[in-house]
């Protein structure tokens, strides 16, 4: 198994391994460019992301600046709109439904570390920097989504259809369909 078919399928994997790093530092390039370039450009913007995302519905606007990984790993339904400044960590799958609305400073992880100290550090000493182990599990983001700004994803989340998680929400856990959830942990308050 290749260092990136371990990372797809949530195993321990070596975030340094060679191919991992060129795809990464891709990702970086073309994360640069986009930052970059005039949001009135919108046709390379469109090109960038063609690059960058790994699908993309119709009429997709993500405002810069946006960060993630690879990019490669994040797939985003159709009329969806991403504000300033997120970052989706996709070292997994990042899968966003059609009509998302993803408010500013949203976070969305997809990676984890061990929690003790002596399970998560590297054991290799020769390189020139030794990443901390690593693992994965996907978010699923469903179809009309509303994410308010703020909101923090954890690695293994899926988020049904038709909700609402409001701002500052630290998202720890499964939220079903057709409801407004918000808080730190975020939980269900009621049904929409």
């Amino acid at each position: 198994m290749t260092e990136k078919e371990k990372m797809l399928a949530g195993k321990f994997y070596d975030c340094g391994e060679p191919e991992l790093m060129n795809r990464w530092h891709r990702a970086k390039q073309l994360l640069n460019e986009y930052n970059q370039t005039d949001s009135t450009k919108e046709k390379r913007l469109s090109e960038i992301l063609g690059d960058l995302l790994g699908s993309r519905g119709d009429s997709l606007w993500i405002t810069a600046p946006f960060y993630c990984d690879y990019g490669e790993n994040i797939h985003i339904g159709n009329n969806c709109e991403i504000n300033a400044n997120c970052v989706f960590l996709d070292c997994n799958s990042i899968r966003i439904g059609s009509n998302a609305l993803i408010g500013p400073n949203v976070q969305i992880y997809t990676v984890f570390h061990p929690v003790k100290a002596e399970d998560r550090l590297p054991k290799k000493e020769n390189e020139a920097f030794p990443f901390c182990k690593s693992l994965t599990a996907p978010v699923t983001i469903g179809n009309n989504v509303w994410i308010c700004g703020g909101a923090i994803i954890l690695p293994g989340v899926t988020i049904g259809n038709n909700v609402t998680i409001g701002a500052g929400s630290v998202v720890t856990k499964d939220i079903p369909d057709n409801v407004l959830a918000f808080g730190n942990p975020c939980s269900v308050i009621r049904e929409l």
